[in-house]
């Protein structure tokens, strides 16, 4: 376990695409999706467990989300749950947290990662972000994780990765490319040199706060008047001032489609952003008709391709229901094709 290395975790997305299941008041990233008895943020911060101290390990999520925070991980002090005001995307995020963690570690290593994504492969996983760390710190260098496609998938952004850096398994990003639609997707599966984008990605701090500096010089400025008032007590104050003035923008767009120094390191260890019920149906275990159940009391007869999530409804029983969803929780209840998925926006009131 290495003492200088501190982990971000990003943890203020509403996750809409899972609704119910997940909703403004309570989104995924806190909820056991998996039916595993762990939600996907406790999930997240048990993945880094052996790599960084808890005490290094911090939350970027809404304010109205810091008592869930604190209620799932109480093991990482308080102090490292930043509370945004208002979604600014990812570059306010990761800065906040940055400026922050650099006043109390000004050489430390950095991991930044969402709180809603899977890895079935956690040791490979250790291993590459490990290597990454050792990576970064010796100078001034960007990895960002790529994992290998397994499909040509259209949800996702792209890397695309030129040669590896003295003989490692890093690669030099030769450019960052925005979803693609299928035909594309498909060239990317066939040249070999495409990956997704993970959105994890690993940098020393001084690289990341000077990147900062160098291609978004407003939000340094708001960051520097912000980090006067760190570990004071006015700074829930001055964050609710200044924090809502930032200008939205993703850190893809703020720093890595900019620089000359980004890395990629070619990853797979069974990653998945489980974005969509479809992807959730992928990754549990079916039955002999190709259901995907989350729940202890889910009766099913004459069903086909469906995942049925409710681990809390006291009975449910489908009969002949074929390639849908269907999700209870909380008194909510959705019964959808899985081809219309992409709806789901449309139907949640």
């Amino acid at each position: 376990m290495n003492t200088n290395t501190n982990v971000v975790i990003m943890a203020g997305g509403i996750g809409s695409r899972f609704w119910p299941m997940s909703t403004p008041e309570f989104p995924k990233q806190f909820v056991d999706v998996l039916g595993r008895g762990r939600t996907m943020i406790q999930m997240t911060v048990e993945r880094f467990a052996p790599l960084c101290p808890l005490e290094n390990v911090w939350v970027v999520t809404s304010e109205d989300y810091v008592d869930i925070v604190k209620s799932q991980i109480p093991q990482i002090p308080e102090s490292n749950i930043l509370a945004e005001p208002c979604a600014r995307n990812t570059a306010p995020c990761i800065a906040y947290a940055c400026w922050k963690i650099m006043l109390r570690h000004p050489s430390a290593n950095i991991v930044v990662t969402p709180s809603d994504a899977l890895v079935t492969d956690v040791e490979e996983f250790r291993r590459i972000i490990r290597n990454a760390l050792a990576f970064a710190s010796e100078g001034e260098r960007v990895v960002t994780l790529g994992v290998k496609p397994t499909r040509p998938e259209t949800g996702y952004g792209y890397i695309a990765a030129s040669g590896r850096v003295d003989g490692s398994e890093i690669c030099a990003v030769e450019s960052f490319r925005e979803k693609p639609d299928l035909e594309t997707a498909r060239r990317y599966l066939e040249a070999g040199n495409y990956f997704w984008n993970a959105g994890i990605f690993v940098w020393n701090v001084e690289t990341i706060v000077s990147s900062i500096r160098r291609f978004t010089p407003d939000l340094a400025s708001r960051m520097d008047r912000m980090a006067e008032s760190f570990y004071t007590l006015d700074e829930k104050k001055v964050v609710e001032e200044i924090f809502p003035t930032c200008e939205k923008i993703s850190i893809d767009y703020a720093v890595m489609e900019k620089a000359d120094y980004i890395y990629t390191y070619p990853s797979d260890f069974g990653w998945s952003d489980v974005g969509t019920w479809g992807s959730l149906w992928t990754l549990l275990p079916h039955d002999d008709n190709g259901n995907a159940v989350v729940g202890e009391n889910v009766h099913l007869y004459e069903c086909r391709g469906c995942i049925v999530h409710a681990p809390d409804a006291s009975s449910v029983v489908l009969e002949g229901i074929e390639d849908s969803i269907v999700v209870e929780r909380a008194g909510r209840i959705l019964v959808c094709r899985l081809s219309e998925e992409q709806r789901i926006k449309e139907f949640k009131k």
